[in-house]
């Protein structure tokens, strides 16, 4: 990353931790808190695809008009990346969806996230446990929902149905984005069926009113799941929100 653009995107990231958490006295709508896989099964080119993936779907005609379908209540996103038992590192800071520059802002400083040095390890309980911790920094948001993308079962630290109980999570729905292989012939040692991770994360993952996985077939096909997922949480909200 040249310097040039080192500098920039310091600057938008300090303008979104300054800016992402004033919104006292603005009600908030959903608190979405969006969980990356950057364990060992993840390689470089891979991690691209999902950070240029939710990037792209952020900003797409059809997510974009459902983030601002209800301006003076609107969503509030973080973004962070997961591996290891005690690596959880915030992408984006918690950030109001206030207008289109914001949102922008928001993909930008995504597109500009280069690889950090990570635990090869896939802590998936621990990563539902501090990710419940951030939407418990929202408490006055009518829905909370966190969002945890994985290629792989959890195999170190707390197993995530230990985590996601009610009496630990509230009123917050976990979905997932389950990354996953439809041909046998093309898996490799480390990867895992379609079908053998939606059950995991059906009954191990998946908690709350309405909580939903949304598949993507491969890495290449991140964007498209992530877009189809967001327009299924956003929508229900505003929809809902709209009829009351």
């Amino acid at each position: 990353m040249s310097r040039r653009l080192c500098i920039a995107v310091a600057a938008l990231a300090f303008s979104l931790w300054v800016t992402g958490s004033n919104g006292a006295g603005t009600a908030c709508r959903q608190a979405l808190a969006l969980g990356l896989d950057v364990s060992g099964s993840v390689d470089e080119a891979e991690y691209q695809l999902q950070l240029q993936g939710l990037a792209a779907a952020l900003v797409s005609d059809d997510v974009r008009a459902s983030l601002m379908r209800l301006p003076d209540a609107p969503v509030r996103i973080l973004v962070f990346e997961w591996s290891g038992q005690n690596y959880q590192s915030v992408l984006v800071p918690w950030t109001d969806i206030t207008g289109p520059s914001r949102l922008k802002a928001v993909s930008e400083m995504l597109r500009a996230t280069t690889r950090r040095q990570a635990p090869p390890t896939t802590a998936l309980g621990q990563a539902i446990a501090v990710g419940v911790g951030f939407l418990n920094q929202q408490p006055d948001c009518w829905k909370r929902t966190l969002d945890i993308s994985g290629d792989g079962k959890n195999n170190t630290g707390p197993e995530p149905h230990h985590v996601n109980s009610p009496d630990k999570i509230g009123d917050i729905v976990i979905n997932a984005l389950i990354i996953g292989v439809d041909d046998a012939s093309r898996m490799s040692h480390a990867e895992l069926s379609i079908a053998e991770l939606t059950a995991y994360f059906t009954h191990r993952v998946l908690a709350g009113l309405g909580a939903f996985s949304e598949v993507a077939i491969g890495f290449e096909d991140y964007e498209r799941a992530m877009r189809r997922k967001l327009i299924r949480e956003l929508e229900f909200l505003s929809i809902s929100q709209l009829d009351q």
